[in-house]
């Protein structure tokens, strides 16, 4: 008997006596065969697939009677599994053979003349589908995916690309695959036509396209390359256009796009219909609101009389869900029914208010922080389980969170609890990034060359939310090591802690020909309480020891605080500023001061982020005053940044400005180690760090001052090829600045100026930030060493740095 797959699906059996014996079935043999009880089952012509493979998909076991329906089964089952090309089932006695004959595999998958796709992608998707290595090889999937491959070109406006696939025979019964490629050119917008628009110009409606004909940016952007998903994004904008200036009847009757022969060029024409322009007779609210009319009233931003405007009609509506469903009512369904009064142009609006069921939240969910405790998460949410859904708690929430800095990323969505309508869960998913930050800083100028500086801390330490810091400063100019731990939840109230001990050693530039050092071992708590979702105070007290060490070759104000603070016996009783009328080794020794400085603060930090802020203000104001031991002085400290989406949020507008002023009282001069410093990067970028100001030392060295202006403007702008990831930008800058001595009124006119560009980085080992600055109004000096001018520093970088 023999049963073969050439002759499904419906062959006809017949058993007949051979000379081997053996029972053939053919379909032009008109027989039906005998059933017999099967003895043993034989598979032949396998080379990779194993018999057992085969013995699992055929429905005849050793013992059972076979039958020509189960002869018809087993074939079936059999070349469905797409293993095989040809099936035969025989039977010798009472033994049933399979013979088949496999499907070749496929040995490699190649590509030649690919330049627009990555090769190693286009490998891993087209596995996907079922073409890959090991894979059995089908023409129809090979067929399918050329003609994917095909489409994608077209995608991207490479019309006249042609794609040939080559099937090659290889040993074992295996077959390779190539993907010869021809790109072509890319085809280009050479013309856009908008026609029937009468009330705005052919310039204006195109400049609401994304499309353009070529020009200098479009090699970047792409944006003359003709895609269907952009027209059909155009023309939803060009309608937008139309709607949010009174055009309510605006139709876009027709799109023709035609190519050139020879593919090289694209002809675009839209075809509009403007109708007339409509004004608001009257908009009024209707439906079950809670008593709450006026509240929600005040959502509505058209008024009669406007000019009607789409994107205002649909803001208002969506106010208005927001503010139900703070309530609760997150399902509210709101609806705008338009009467139309063509004669007088005018339209009158009801907005039908069906808050539906009040919704609770039954579970928030977290999910992502495989280091961060949830606890750490969950005491930052305002939404609470079991309680009634609150939008805008929500929304804080997740803001919240997302302040804390822990996490690279922070989405939140509310589904429909399955088989309930009046419950959602809250999931919020987090994307951890390290908190441990390395901050390295480094400077290039024509004088001091390369310059290193860096410290290391831990935030969110052990996933507990507690930041501990380690401050380690080995540069030659600043030695730091600062050991500070902060419980943001000290009380579950909220209260946060602080404690820090520090010894911190200053000394000149290994390029500076003086040489003093300043040493401070202290420490200081502070807590903080918060008094509103936005709003911080700080309070707290200290302890400072510092010691001035100087010599021959020190900066005069070092010398003059040690003749202050040190009881030199080298100094007149009489000592004057003038440290020369006291002798050459006046002011030269040490001194040793005590101090117990008070400090009170307020934050308000509204950003949607701290990482990579889009929008919001961060503001903070600081007051540290010593009234108690050796020094007396007070400084001040306020700070604010702003943040501001552009041009539909793709560009971000940060501005930051900080104002410092130091002094010192009880007849106490104002301690000398407290300057303020600008230059560089976080204040004025194009100078070297630290180097502005017109109190100088002897050696043309800036001695800082004891007060502060700084201000800085940056646009930052997706990098090309990251899409939405907020983590890489580019940015462009102009700063201003500068520190003024003590006694030193701030004047406009000494402010130092600069402008550039760079790159902004959230690196796996920190906020990682470079520059290049060209400073604007530097000042020049007279060449000597005292009056050197500003020192310049065009490029610059840091690891770790905020703004």
């Amino acid at each position: 008997m023999k049963l073969h797959s050439e002759h499904f699906p419906a062959p006809i059996f017949s058993r007949r006596l051979i000379a081997a014996a053996a029972f053939v079935l053919c379909s032009s043999q008109a027989f039906a065969v005998e059933p017999f009880v099967v003895k043993d089952i034989r598979v032949e012509g396998i080379q990779r697939t194993e018999a057992g493979t085969v013995f699992s998909y055929l429905p005849v076991r050793v013992g059972d009677t076979f039958t020509d329906e189960k002869g018809t089964a087993a074939i079936k089952a059999l070349y469905a599994t797409g293993f095989f090309k040809d099936v035969r089932v025989e039977a010798e006695g009472d033994v049933l053979v399979v013979q088949v004959e496999e499907r070749p595999a496929i040995a490699s998958v190649d590509f030649t003349g690919i330049k627009e796709f990555d090769k190693e992608q286009l490998t891993k998707a087209l596995k996907e589908i079922g073409v890959g290595e090991s894979r059995i090889f089908d023409k129809s999937q090979v067929d399918r995916a050329e003609q994917e491959l095909k489409r994608q070109y077209l995608s991207r406006g490479l019309y006249g690309a042609k794609v040939t696939t080559t099937v090659t025979p290889v040993e074992r019964n295996r077959v390779a695959v190539t993907f010869a490629v021809d790109e072509g050119e890319v085809s280009r917008i050479k013309q856009i036509n908008i026609v029937g628009n009468k009330a705005f110009s052919d310039s204006d409606l195109r400049s609401q396209l994304k499309l353009t004909t070529p020009g200098w940016f479009t090699w970047y952007t792409k944006a003359d390359q003709y895609s269907k998903q952009k027209l059909a994004g155009d023309i939803e904008s060009l309608r937008s256009y139309y709607l949010d200036r009174g055009y309510l009847e605006m139709q876009v009757e027709s799109t023709q796009v035609s190519i050139t022969p020879d593919k090289k060029d694209i002809y675009i024409t839209v075809n509009v219909k403007e109708g007339d322009k409509f004004t608001v007779s009257d908009i009024k609210l209707e439906g079950e609101m809670f008593g709450m009319e006026k509240d929600l009233a005040t959502s509505i931003e058209l008024k009669k009389g406007d000019v009607y405007s789409g994107s205002k009609l649909t803001e208002s509506t969506k106010k208005i869900g927001e503010r139900l469903g703070n309530f609760g009512y997150a399902f509210a369904n709101i609806n705008t029914n338009p009467i139309i009064d063509r004669e007088k142009k005018e339209v009158a609006f009801t907005i039908m208010v069906d808050p539906g069921k009040r919704v609770y939240v039954r579970h928030v969910n977290i999910a992502g922080n495989g280091k961060t405790r949830d606890e750490v998460i969950r005491r930052e949410f305002r939404q609470f389980e079991d309680s009634w859904y609150d939008g805008e708690k929500i929304k804080l929430s997740r803001d919240r969170v997302d302040r804390l800095g822990y996490f690279k990323e922070v989405t939140v969505e509310t589904p429909e609890v399955p088989n309930t309508t009046d419950q959602v869960d809250v999931n919020l998913k987090v994307e951890e990034k390290p908190t441990g930050n390395i901050m390295i800083g480094a400077g290039f100028s024509q004088t001091d060359k390369l310059s290193l500086t860096g410290s290391i801390s831990q935030a969110n330490a052990f996933g507990s939310g507690n930041t501990i810091g380690i401050d380690v400063n080995t540069s030659s100019r600043y030695r730091t090591i600062a050991v500070s731990q902060t419980n943001p939840y000290f009380t579950d109230d909220g209260i946060s802690r602080t404690y820090e001990v520090f010894l911190r050693t200053i000394r000149p530039s290994a390029y500076t020909t003086g040489d003093y050092r300043v040493k401070t071992v202290g420490g200081n708590v502070r807590f903080g309480v918060p008094f509103s979702e936005l709003d911080t105070i700080f309070f707290g007290v200290g302890v400072e020891n510092t010691k001035v060490d100087t010599d021959a070759t020190s900066p005069n104000l070092y010398q003059a605080y040690v003749r202050d603070f040190g009881g030199s016996a080298n100094c007149a009783s009489n000592a004057t500023t003038d440290l020369a009328k006291n002798g050459p080794n006046c002011g030269i020794g040490t001194a040793s001061t005590t101090s117990f400085p008070l400090t009170a603060a307020w934050q308000r930090d509204s950003r949607d982020s701290a990482l990579v802020p889009t929008k919001g203000r961060y503001q903070r104001a600081n007051f540290e005053i010593s009234a108690v031991g050796t020094l007396q002085y007070y400084r001040a400290i306020y700070q604010h940044q702003y943040f501001q989406p552009l041009f539909s949020n793709a560009v971000t507008l940060a501005m930051n400005g900080e104002l410092d002023y130091g002094k010192g009282y009880g007849g106490k001069p104002y301690p000398i180690f407290k300057n303020f410093y600008a230059g560089g990067i976080g204040s004025v970028r194009g100078y070297e760090p630290s180097s502005l100001g017109n109190l100088k030392d002897q050696y043309g060295d800036s001695m800082g001052g004891s007060s502060r202006a700084i201000a800085s403007l940056e646009l930052q702008f997706p990098f090309p090829g990251s899409g939405q990831d907020r983590s890489l930008r580019w940015f462009t800058f102009f700063d201003g600045g500068n520190v003024f001595a003590d006694g030193e009124r701030i004047k406009v006119n000494d402010l130092r100026y600069s402008a550039g560009f760079g790159i902004s980085w959230i690196s796996p080992i920190g906020p990682l930030k470079l520059s290049y600055g060209k400073a604007l109004n530097a000042k020049n000096g007279d060449g000597s060493v005292t009056n050197p001018g500003d020192k310049l520093q065009s490029f610059q970088f840091q690891l770790g740095t905020g703004f």
